[in-house]
């Protein structure tokens, strides 16, 4: 039993470039039930736990020396980075498609700062791929307290997002042709 065990251990066990591979231009806007249940525990690819299928970087022609470990729309990522540039970044996770900043405060605003986490939700470029949550403080006394946030803050960062990351999708597209 423990020879199965560590037999399966090792099967297992391959490089890191092997399990990372490129995403396609079409798989962001790829709304097949294929791409829906890639890398779940069921469906058409097997039983797959972490990540996708590794075979299809050798299908697309893809070799281990291109392959890129984001795993969010890289348009919806990289806007979200440009959009929030102002302020500075905090960590940056682009597995999991989430941006959080430090506390910034405004050029002659001293009493009042500001904080981001920007969540991209998805692989596709859609209207609901990005969510940003601001944060605001005001100094009293001694002590940041936190104070509400303008309803329309969040909302209008993520329509500057979107807006970038079709900017960025359209050169994209420009350039390849």
């Amino acid at each position: 039993m423990s020879i199965g065990l560590v037999a399966s251990v090792l099967a297992g066990c391959s490089t890191l470039s092997e399990n990372m591979r490129v995403p396609g231009l079409d798989e962001y806007n790829d709304d097949s039930k294929r791409s829906r249940v890639r890398g779940r525990l069921t469906g058409e690819d097997g039983i797959l736990i972490f990540g996708n299928d590794r075979n299809s970087g050798s299908q697309r022609g893809g070799g281990a020396g291109e392959q890129s470990g984001i795993g969010v729309n890289a348009y919806l990522w990289r806007a979200s980075l440009d959009t929030l540039s102002f302020m500075p970044l905090a960590s940056a996770d682009p597995f999991g498609g989430v941006l959080i900043t430090d506390w910034y405060s405004p050029p002659g605003t001293t009493g009042e700062r500001f904080r981001a986490t920007a969540y991209i939700l998805g692989r596709q470029l859609r209207s609901d791929g990005v969510r940003i949550a601001i944060f605001r403080q005001e100094l009293r006394g001694n002590a940041w307290v936190d104070v509400p946030v303008s309803a329309g803050t969040a909302s209008e960062l993520e329509d500057q997002v979107l807006n970038r990351a079709r900017e960025l999708r359209s050169q994209a597209t420009a350039a390849s042709r």
